[in-house]
Protein backbone atom coordinates (compact mmCIF):
# COMPACT_ATOMS: atom_id res chain seq x y z
CA UNK A 1 0.00 0.00 0.00
CA UNK A 2 1.37 3.49 -1.37
CA UNK A 3 2.35 5.84 1.95
CA UNK A 4 0.85 9.13 2.00
CA UNK A 5 3.05 12.22 1.16
CA UNK A 6 2.22 15.93 2.09
CA UNK A 7 2.69 18.79 -0.65
CA UNK A 8 2.41 22.51 0.60
CA UNK A 9 3.38 25.43 -1.02
CA UNK A 10 5.70 28.09 0.45
CA UNK A 11 6.16 31.83 0.24
CA UNK A 12 7.48 31.63 -3.56
CA UNK A 13 4.96 30.01 -6.21
CA UNK A 14 6.03 26.63 -7.51
CA UNK A 15 8.53 26.12 -4.38
CA UNK A 16 6.97 23.32 -2.52
CA UNK A 17 7.44 21.40 0.84
CA UNK A 18 7.35 17.35 0.56
CA UNK A 19 6.75 15.41 2.96
CA UNK A 20 6.89 11.56 2.31
CA UNK A 21 4.74 9.15 4.67
CA UNK A 22 6.56 7.10 7.31
CA UNK A 23 5.66 4.02 9.54
CA UNK A 24 7.09 3.90 12.86
CA UNK A 25 7.33 1.21 15.12
CA UNK A 26 9.56 -0.46 18.09
CA UNK A 27 12.96 -0.98 15.26
CA UNK A 28 12.55 2.14 13.91
CA UNK A 29 10.71 3.85 10.80
CA UNK A 30 10.00 3.21 7.35
CA UNK A 31 9.46 6.24 4.37
CA UNK A 32 9.07 5.83 0.65
CA UNK A 33 11.47 8.94 0.21
CA UNK A 34 9.71 8.86 -3.36
CA UNK A 35 6.94 6.91 -5.54
CA UNK A 36 5.85 7.82 -8.52
CA UNK A 37 2.33 6.63 -8.06
CA UNK A 38 1.92 8.36 -4.56
CA UNK A 39 3.43 11.91 -6.02
CA UNK A 40 1.28 11.97 -8.69
CA UNK A 41 -1.85 11.14 -7.35
CA UNK A 42 -0.85 14.33 -4.84
CA UNK A 43 -0.67 16.14 -7.64
CA UNK A 44 2.95 16.17 -7.99
CA UNK A 45 4.11 15.11 -11.66
CA UNK A 46 7.59 15.80 -12.52
CA UNK A 47 10.05 12.99 -14.00
CA UNK A 48 13.61 12.40 -12.64
CA UNK A 49 16.20 11.79 -14.70
CA UNK A 50 19.32 11.91 -12.32
CA UNK A 51 20.05 11.59 -8.10
CA UNK A 52 22.92 13.42 -6.74
CA UNK A 53 24.50 12.99 -3.02
CA UNK A 54 27.03 15.33 -1.46
CA UNK A 55 28.38 14.96 1.92
CA UNK A 56 28.93 18.32 3.89
CA UNK A 57 30.58 19.27 7.04
CA UNK A 58 28.85 21.92 9.53
CA UNK A 59 29.62 25.82 7.84
CA UNK A 60 29.63 24.10 3.69
CA UNK A 61 27.71 26.08 1.28
CA UNK A 62 27.15 24.84 -1.97
CA UNK A 63 25.26 27.53 -4.44
CA UNK A 64 23.32 29.45 -5.74
CA UNK A 65 23.07 27.02 -8.89
CA UNK A 66 20.96 26.29 -11.84
CA UNK A 67 21.10 26.02 -15.37
CA UNK A 68 20.15 27.94 -18.78
CA UNK A 69 17.35 26.62 -20.68
CA UNK A 70 17.09 24.28 -22.44
CA UNK A 71 19.20 22.34 -19.87
CA UNK A 72 16.83 23.84 -16.70
CA UNK A 73 16.98 21.51 -13.66
CA UNK A 74 14.50 21.55 -11.01
CA UNK A 75 16.12 19.63 -7.65
CA UNK A 76 14.00 17.69 -4.83
CA UNK A 77 16.17 18.53 -2.39
CA UNK A 78 16.33 16.16 1.35
CA UNK A 79 18.52 15.63 3.59
CA UNK A 80 19.23 12.18 4.95
CA UNK A 81 21.69 13.08 7.37
CA UNK A 82 22.54 16.03 9.45
CA UNK A 83 20.87 19.24 8.76
CA UNK A 84 20.31 21.77 5.91
CA UNK A 85 19.26 25.35 5.18
CA UNK A 86 17.75 25.14 2.07
CA UNK A 87 17.03 27.95 -0.15
CA UNK A 88 15.50 28.73 -3.67
CA UNK A 89 15.76 32.23 -5.57
CA UNK A 90 13.17 33.16 -8.29
CA UNK A 91 15.56 34.20 -11.29
CA UNK A 92 12.55 33.78 -13.53
CA UNK A 93 12.30 37.21 -15.70
CA UNK A 94 8.56 39.11 -14.98
CA UNK A 95 8.11 37.02 -12.28
CA UNK A 96 5.91 39.08 -9.27
CA UNK A 97 8.68 37.31 -7.03
CA UNK A 98 11.76 37.94 -9.17
CA UNK A 99 15.04 38.57 -6.88
CA UNK A 100 12.84 36.74 -3.28
CA UNK A 101 14.10 33.69 -1.38
CA UNK A 102 12.36 31.19 0.50
CA UNK A 103 14.13 28.58 2.90
CA UNK A 104 13.57 25.60 5.11
CA UNK A 105 15.35 23.91 7.48
CA UNK A 106 15.78 20.43 6.15
CA UNK A 107 16.84 17.73 8.63
CA UNK A 108 17.16 13.83 8.94
CA UNK A 109 14.38 14.18 11.55
CA UNK A 110 11.80 15.79 10.12
CA UNK A 111 12.27 14.49 6.55
CA UNK A 112 10.97 17.14 4.39
CA UNK A 113 12.41 17.74 1.36
CA UNK A 114 11.90 21.16 -0.57
CA UNK A 115 10.64 21.01 -4.60
CA UNK A 116 13.06 24.10 -6.43
CA UNK A 117 11.57 23.96 -10.07
CA UNK A 118 13.18 25.35 -13.20
CA UNK A 119 13.82 28.94 -13.21
CA UNK A 120 15.06 29.26 -9.36
CA UNK A 121 18.60 29.22 -8.24
CA UNK A 122 19.47 26.98 -5.44
CA UNK A 123 21.55 26.57 -2.48
CA UNK A 124 22.20 25.08 0.75
CA UNK A 125 24.22 25.44 3.90
CA UNK A 126 25.21 22.37 6.15
CA UNK A 127 23.79 22.80 9.39
CA UNK A 128 25.42 19.62 11.02
CA UNK A 129 28.64 17.57 10.31
CA UNK A 130 28.29 14.38 8.36
CA UNK A 131 25.43 15.86 6.24
CA UNK A 132 24.18 14.28 3.58
CA UNK A 133 21.95 15.74 0.89
CA UNK A 134 20.01 13.91 -1.82
CA UNK A 135 18.87 15.53 -4.71
CA UNK A 136 16.21 14.33 -7.45
CA UNK A 137 16.74 16.51 -10.65
CA UNK A 138 15.03 16.70 -13.84
CA UNK A 139 17.16 17.56 -16.05
CA UNK A 140 21.23 15.74 -16.17
CA UNK A 141 24.47 18.16 -15.35
CA UNK A 142 25.31 20.41 -18.37
CA UNK A 143 28.36 21.64 -17.37
CA UNK A 144 27.75 24.15 -20.82
CA UNK A 145 24.47 25.05 -19.06
CA UNK A 146 25.93 25.19 -15.45
CA UNK A 147 25.37 28.68 -13.79
CA UNK A 148 26.03 30.10 -10.39
CA UNK A 149 24.78 34.13 -8.34
CA UNK A 150 26.90 34.75 -5.11
CA UNK A 151 25.13 33.47 -1.82
CA UNK A 152 26.17 36.74 -0.66
CA UNK A 153 24.21 39.03 -2.72
CA UNK A 154 22.75 41.86 -0.84
CA UNK A 155 19.76 42.38 -3.34
CA UNK A 156 18.84 38.97 -2.43
CA UNK A 157 19.38 39.14 0.86
CA UNK A 158 19.14 35.58 1.98
CA UNK A 159 19.55 35.00 5.83
CA UNK A 160 21.59 32.15 6.53
CA UNK A 161 21.32 31.08 9.64
CA UNK A 162 24.85 30.44 10.35
CA UNK A 163 28.02 31.96 8.28
CA UNK A 164 28.88 29.87 5.81
CA UNK A 165 33.27 28.84 6.26
CA UNK A 166 33.74 26.33 3.67
CA UNK A 167 32.39 28.06 0.42
CA UNK A 168 34.01 26.99 -3.20
CA UNK A 169 36.12 29.53 -5.19
CA UNK A 170 33.38 29.12 -7.72
CA UNK A 171 30.96 29.96 -5.69
CA UNK A 172 32.63 32.45 -4.18
CA UNK A 173 33.62 34.36 -7.47
CA UNK A 174 29.49 33.81 -8.71
CA UNK A 175 27.88 37.14 -10.07
CA UNK A 176 25.41 38.71 -8.28
CA UNK A 177 21.66 38.54 -9.54
CA UNK A 178 21.85 41.57 -11.45
CA UNK A 179 25.01 40.55 -13.17
CA UNK A 180 23.98 36.87 -13.67
CA UNK A 181 23.53 35.39 -17.36
CA UNK A 182 19.89 33.83 -16.76
CA UNK A 183 17.20 32.90 -19.48
CA UNK A 184 13.88 32.11 -17.89
CA UNK A 185 10.67 33.66 -18.39
CA UNK A 186 8.16 34.17 -15.91
CA UNK A 187 4.62 32.36 -17.72
CA UNK A 188 1.42 33.24 -15.58
CA UNK A 189 -0.67 30.35 -14.92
Amino acid sequence: MPMPVKISSTELDGVLVVEAGCAKDGRGFFSELYSKLTYEAAGFAETFVQDNLSSSKRGTLRGLHYQLEPHPMGKLVRALTGAIFDVAVDIRRGSPSFGKWVGRELTEDNRLALWVPPGFAHAFLALSDETLVLYKCTEVHTPAAERAIVFSDPAIGIEWPIPPTFVSDKDLAAPTLADAEHNFEFQKG
